[in-house]
């Protein structure tokens, strides 16, 4: 199973590389660790989102997931955590443990219109914008988390959480973000078709943006 936790105080990233950290994590059973920081190297991309920043996403996999809630909690009181189910069609570039992705790493955090059902909602996102959002992005990386259940009791009415690796350069540059290849009339068609997939799903609003910096780790 995969919990992915939200966090909101700031500062907490050498706490989050730290192995006193990841010691921690794997004592409650978990076999992998992602961290996601909003820090100095994403510090000029766009972000839009909650009244309280996210200063952080942690990604957990394993067998267990209350105690893994309990780790977070005690580090920030206000996190706010998922159980997800997990789709890949991008599989990120793997990267030695500890090592920041050469990559600028967008986390939506996606809300369902009222007027569509979890499961019309669920299989326009996971069957048909998928592929436009592939294909009109300069996307390497691209990870779909269809939320199954909060974890915390003030979590917001979250219904998905994707990750998207863009280049670095994506942060200035919007041939880079949409993979246009200094095309102006291209980036103009890709970035049209994008929006109106977004709105037919609810993605033009209610939506969380994070651009962080990736780092992943094995605990098993």
């Amino acid at each position: 199973m995969k919990v992915i936790a939200a966090l909101h105080e700031p500062d907490l990233g050498s706490a989050l590389l730290g192995p006193a950290f990841r010691a921690e994590v794997a004592a409650s059973g978990a076999t992998r660790l992602q961290v996601n920081l909003d820090d100095d190297a994403v510090a000029a991309a766009m972000r839009f989102g909650p009244d309280r920043p996210i200063t952080a996403v942690i990604s957990v996999w394993g067998d267990a997931v209350t105690p893994v809630v309990d780790v977070l909690r005690r580090l920030d009181g206000s996190t706010d955590a998922w159980l997800v189910d997990e789709r890949e069609p991008l599989v990120p570039p793997a990267v030695a443990d500890g090592v920041r992705a050469d990559a600028l790493a967008n986390i939506a955090f996606l809300r369902r219109p009222a007027a569509l059902t979890r499961e019309a909602w669920l299989a326009d996102w996971l069957d048909r914008h998928t592929q436009v959002a592939i294909d009109t992005q300069g996307t390497f990386g691209y990870v779909q988390n269809p939320v199954l259940e909060a974890l915390t009791p003030d979590a917001p009415a979250v219904a998905g959480i994707v990750e998207e690796l863009f280049p670095m350069a994506a942060m200035s540059d919007h041939h880079a973000f949409y993979g246009s290849d200094g095309d102006e009339d291209e980036f103009q068609r890709r970035f049209a078709v994008l929006m109106d997939s977004c709105e037919r799903f609810g993605a033009s609003q209610g939506l969380d943006l994070v651009p962080t910096s990736r780092y992943t780790f094995m605990l098993a």
